[in-house]
């Protein structure tokens, strides 16, 4: 008993004593630093510079992919807003599917923390200018690529370049000019490239390069059809209709100056010859050597692969670690065939495989009888390091599979099993809707991708993550800046060196076309070279070609393999020797997706809950 009162006794004089100790209740959370101690530190100015990389997310590498809100794409999974998108119905209410790299609060997050940034740097606090300089720059890099995807995304948006504190009078702000965002944006590259300059490349960091490289990206869209006004107007009556066209184009001004600007910048970027892969040939390499050169792209020189040097192409990516789970770990699991207990969740459409050339550079031809016998031969190499399609060799299957298909080959059709001349069974692929493996996983269009999930031939299952960089920016969309522009000011022979640098590194024969041709071919090498790299949404778009493009509804392949006379198979394999095959492309049931093209989806509607909050945010046209 005496025990318990001293201990009471001691509890009582302890909290007491604690009580009045002032050093005890102003202890610092050992989770967070204060504002005041991170700007006197390099290190931790670093981390905090650091952290706004994370407005990239993940990339491109979502389970829903922006590509599936184009003709580039099918999304399996119906019901996550993208049909709200592809079917023309988002509204300020419901704006449909929008990756948070894209999304308006998520960018100005970022932004703040670029603005805190660059408030801090610009008289650092720390004895390490060059550090400093650095930092600062590369907050201006990310306020500019911010910025870039808002504007891309929903026209002209209010620029803010101060830090907002709590008891500002009014947070309000209307809508600036869409050239002012331009220039805000050009000049925060500018800025950056300054204080980049001679910097070191550093994988997932800003350099001078990266910030060259989106100043030519951001003049190469601003010259394009829909951000001239008087253009855009001329194509589209709600464009037309709309009583603030500032907000989403230049009013005024001399578009060929503007193509010119964009030139100039893209030629910056060229003259760094560092970042060339493989530009340098004076005809087509070999079809073998030309897909190898592609996977290699796009695995962004990833140590599995034979040819590292392939990575100097790309000036900026998000990259992943095994360390670390993150979504842009499982482009595998999420778009691989569901034969091999994959998710097949984005595949390509039969409108993209149909714009891949013959590998002699004529169009594929579904009316010619040559092409339609046989419509996965001879095509451009970049397909076969894009798609998978029915009876491609790919990697080994699981092991609870692989007694159903020992050939290890992508089976989309379906296949008549036996004998030839007697008993015959129709049997459905192991990669369809119809077979054994997971169905409900399987693709609607009779194809899957194979860029970005080819990465290691040893992972074959869901359970394995993948390091691909995702590509921000790279060295060969500054090339097709650079040609696009020529085109535009006229100077095709130009146009056709540079592009036919980037065909003869695929395999493919040299473009000799001109005018309104060269435009349209043009339009489509961008579109194999740069698949799924998220750029087809906004090309169509600021193109103005979405109407005939995107509002098509997504086509498919059906596949028949009939035995021949006298053949005997049990286990399914490719081979024309024992089947004869039919290809039949239909489009897909208006009951899973029903795409349409709406005027008003050139530009995404900003949410009914920012209006309320900034009533000064004047709305999109058509919402």
């Amino acid at each position: 008993m005496n025990n318990l009162k001293y201990l009471l006794y001691t509890v009582v004089i302890s909290a007491f004593a604690l009580s009045c100790n002032d050093d005890f209740v102003s202890t610092q959370p050992l989770g967070e630093v204060p504002k005041e101690v991170v700007w006197t530190d390099a290190a931790l100015a670093e981390a905090f510079v650091f952290e706004i990389y994370n407005g990239f997310g993940v990339g491109g590498f979502y389970e829903q992919q922006l590509a599936s809100m184009t003709d580039e794409a099918l999304f399996t999974h119906p019901g996550r807003g993208i049909n709200t998108v592809n079917e023309g119905r988002a509204n300020a209410a419901d704006q449909g599917y929008i990756m948070d790299t894209y999304q308006y609060g998520n960018m100005y997050t970022r932004i703040r923390a670029a603005n805190t940034a660059i408030m801090n740097l610009q008289n650092p606090q720390f004895d390490n200018p060059t550090k400093a300089s650095q930092l600062l720059g590369e907050a201006y890099f990310l306020r500019a690529y911010y910025y870039h995807q808002l504007v891309r995304m929903f026209g002209s948006v209010p620029l803010v370049n101060i830090v907002y504190e709590l008891g500002d009078p009014d947070y309000t702000l209307s809508r600036n000019t869409f050239e002012e965002c331009i220039d805000f944006i050009v000049d925060d590259c500018d800025s950056a490239a300054l204080l980049l300059a001679e910097k070191q490349k550093v994988d997932g960091r800003a350099n001078e390069i990266a910030a060259l490289a989106l100043k030519a990206r951001v003049l190469t869209y601003a010259a394009s059809d829909l951000f001239d006004n008087a253009t855009a107007r001329s194509k589209s009556d709600v464009l037309g209709d709309y009583a603030n066209p500032e907000y989403l184009g230049y009013t005024t001004g001399d578009r060929m100056q503007r193509w010119q600007k964009a030139k100039e910048a893209s030629k910056a970027v060229l003259d760094h010859a560092e970042y060339r892969y493989k530009l340098d040939l004076d005809g087509p390499v070999t079809a073998e050597e030309g897909r190898a050169n592609y996977t290699a792209l796009a695995m962004g020189g990833g140590s599995k692969l034979a040819d590292t040097d392939a990575k100097r192409d790309l000036i900026l990516g998000r990259f992943f670690i095994d360390l670390k789970d993150e979504r842009g770990g499982w482009v595998g699991r999420d778009n691989g065939p569901n034969g091999y207990h994959n998710w097949s969740g984005n595949t390509p459409t039969q409108l993209l495989v149909d714009d891949y050339e013959m590998i002699n550079g004529n169009r594929f031809d579904w009316n010619n009888p040559e092409h339609k016998a046989a419509p996965y031969r001879n095509r451009d190499p970049r397909f076969y390091a894009t798609i998978l399609y029915d009876g491609a060799d790919w990697k080994p299957r699981t092991d609870d599979v692989k007694n159903r298909d020992p050939y290890n080959q992508i089976q989309t059709g379906q296949y008549e099993i036996g004998n030839g001349s007697g008993t015959k069974t129709v049997q459905f692929g192991l990669d369809t809707r119809n077979g054994p493996i997971e169905d409900w996983n399987g693709s609607y269009t009779g194809y899957y991708y194979r860029k970005f999930v080819d990465a290691d031939p040893a992972i074959v299952d869901q359970n394995t993550r993948q390091s691909i960089p995702w590509p921000i920016l790279r060295y060969t969309e500054a090339v097709l800046n650079y040609v696009e522009a020529c085109i535009e000011l006229g100077e095709e022979q130009e146009a056709k060196l540079w592009i036919n640098r980037i065909r003869f590194r695929s395999g493919m024969p040299a473009i000799n076309d001109s005018g309104e041709a060269l435009k349209r071919r043009y339009q489509n090498e961008r579109r194999i070279e740069l698949a799924y790299e998220e750029h087809r949404f906004f090309d169509a778009r600021r193109w103005m070609i979405a109407p005939q493009t995107l509002g098509r509804k997504v086509s498919l392949i059906r596949i028949e393999g009939k035995l021949k006379p006298g053949k005997q198979v049990s286990v399914y394999r490719y081979n024309t020797e024992n089947y004869n095959y039919t290809y039949t492309v239909g489009t897909l049931d208006p009951g899973i997706e029903n795409r349409t093209w709406n005027d008003k989806m050139y530009f995404a509607p900003f949410h009914r809950d920012e209006t309320n909050r900034n009533t000064k945010l004047v709305q999109n046209p058509g919402y």
